[in-house]
């Protein structure tokens, strides 16, 4: 879980969205995206923030929206 200066934490559920979506492995879900599956891990493990196009593209090639994939946490 990453703090921003806010105090807030992102959260996101990208790793059951993936597995939920017929075992989709973080390797194909990373080429799908254009980012390297090491990418993908430090995203699903909440070590990195991605950008809000690798976001979006996760959230189009898991078919969810964005709020459902990632939020804000006091």
């Amino acid at each position: 879980m990453m703090n921003n200066m806010n105090g807030f934490s992102v959260r996101n559920r990208v790793k059951i969205s993936r597995l939920d979506k017929g075992n989709l492995t973080q390797t194909q879900l990373a080429k799908q995206v254009g980012v390297t599956r090491q990418t993908m891990n430090l995203i699903e493990s909440e070590k990195y923030n991605p950008s809000i196009k690798i976001c979006l593209l996760i959230c189009r090639e898991l078919g969810r929206p964005l709020n459902e994939l990632f939020w804000l946490e006091d």
